[in-house]
């Protein structure tokens, strides 16, 4: 395999997870999920939970970033160096961790995580961020990319209808690491303009994966119209 990075450049990732409770809610189903995002042309899968994750890279051939999301509180993404070091052994080519700048549960830095990581296992790290400034920290701090993915869901940061294309611009123009454009891409016209933006990959997730949302909005859609067609001929 080219390495990971250089495989997904220019290149569509795609988010395969499902969210506890849920009839998808299987490592079984991602990994399936997963296959059918690669014959779909995915270059690249973003998977969560060890054992999807293993499940994964059994049997899909593409690089694969992993994270794990663990507790209730604001940093939940890969939270701690074990959780790390444990999503590296399940076999992420990319780990995944929180890259804001709120504390971590384990009282590491986010320099001494990604440092452990690099040193005990060689796997790159992709620091998921919320602005500018914790890409351009997390960078300094030895990120080997930083996305977009936490843009708009942490308490000090406004939710854009779609992909942050600002947030994106600015950590290409600030950052020398690739930057993921990642967070409500819903649109292959939203996919193409974060590419235009800058961004080394897009990961898309929700609008592929997520059958409960996407049928949402349809539906919505649906009884839009039928009540506007109702009200015109009332």
């Amino acid at each position: 395999m080219t390495s990971p990075l250089g495989a997904i450049r220019g290149r569509l990732v795609v988010s395969c997870q499902a969210y506890p409770g849920e009839p998808l809610r299987d490592p079984e189903v991602m990994r399936r999920m997963a296959q059918s995002a690669a014959l779909g042309g995915a270059a690249g899968i973003r998977a969560q939970g060890l054992e999807d994750i293993a499940a994964i890279r059994r049997d899909v051939d593409l690089p694969l970033i992993g994270l794990w999301k663990d507790g209730d509180g604001d940093v939940h993404i890969t939270p701690t160096l074990d959780h790390a070091l444990a999503v590296a052994r399940a076999g992420a080519h990319v780990v995944a961790v929180d890259g804001t700048s709120r504390p971590r549960p384990d009282g590491r830095t986010l320099a001494e995580t990604i440092a452990a990581v690099h040193e005990r296992t060689g796997v790159p790290v992709m620091a998921d961020c919320s602005t500018l400034e914790e890409g351009v920290a997390a960078t300094r701090a030895g990120a080997d990319l930083v996305g977009t993915t936490l843009a708009g869901y942490t308490a000090y940061t406004a939710r854009t209808s779609g992909p942050d294309l600002e947030l994106v611009a600015a950590l290409v123009a600030a950052t020398d690491v690739p930057v993921v454009a990642e967070g409500r891409v819903h649109t292959p016209e939203q996919a193409r303009q974060a590419l235009a933006a800058g961004a080394w990959s897009v990961v898309v997730g929700t609008a592929i994966t997520h059958p409960s949302t996407i049928t949402g909005w349809f539906a919505a859609a649906v009884r839009a119209a039928a009540d506007d067609t109702r009200s015109a001929r009332e």
